[in-house]
């Protein structure tokens, strides 16, 4: 019992010094004010305003290296950074759009095993789509006046094979599913 008691409380600590890193390190950058409720999603809210460039944008260059399977911006060590995970040949890569000016700044190999996973689940499910994850973000944004796309996910929901479209407008968050068939 002590010993279960003192790995929870291990796991928890770790928790709290992961959380006080992330916001120490988006407070240096300025993306997160001290009134944010919920400070992941506060300091993308902030980070924004420096992207000049669409989702759909960061699709389209990513083609050049593969079919894009997912794409996303994010927060990573403080820094703001758009991502698309990318499947060509059974190789998937991780390609880092830069945001300011649309062009290809880095292409990985996926190796680690959580990216891995996501990712050969995300080109599977991909490979049954009949519309690119590019031409779902643009319907999307289409459809909802004054948001933007921030990250696209291809799903199966009942057997349907659809996007998971999250969308910012100021501060305020939504997922629609985009039918990909």
């Amino acid at each position: 019992m002590n010993r279960r008691k003192l790995v929870i409380g291990a796991a928890v600590g770790s928790a709290v010094v992961a959380v006080a890193a992330l916001v120490g390190a988006a407070r240096e950058y300025d993306f997160l004010s001290d009134d944010d409720e919920d400070e992941g999603r506060g300091a993308l809210v902030r980070a924004m305003r420096f992207a000049k460039v669409s989702l759909e944008q960061g699709l389209a260059a990513s083609e050049q290296e593969g079919r894009p399977i997912s794409a996303q911006f994010q927060i990573d060590r403080g820094s703001l950074q758009l991502s698309v995970y990318t499947s060509r040949d059974g190789r998937l890569s991780e390609v880092l759009v830069d945001y300011s000016n649309g062009n290809v700044a880095k292409v990985e190999l996926i190796t680690g095993s959580e990216d891995l996973a996501a990712a050969d689940s995300q080109s599977i499910v991909i490979a049954r789509s009949k519309m690119s994850l590019r031409e779902a973000v643009e319907k999307t944004t289409a459809e909802a006046a004054g948001f933007r796309a921030i990250s696209v996910v291809p799903k199966l929901n009942n057997g349907r094979v659809v996007a998971w479209v999250t969308l910012l407008n100021g501060r305020e968050f939504k997922i629609v599913n985009q039918p990909l068939e």
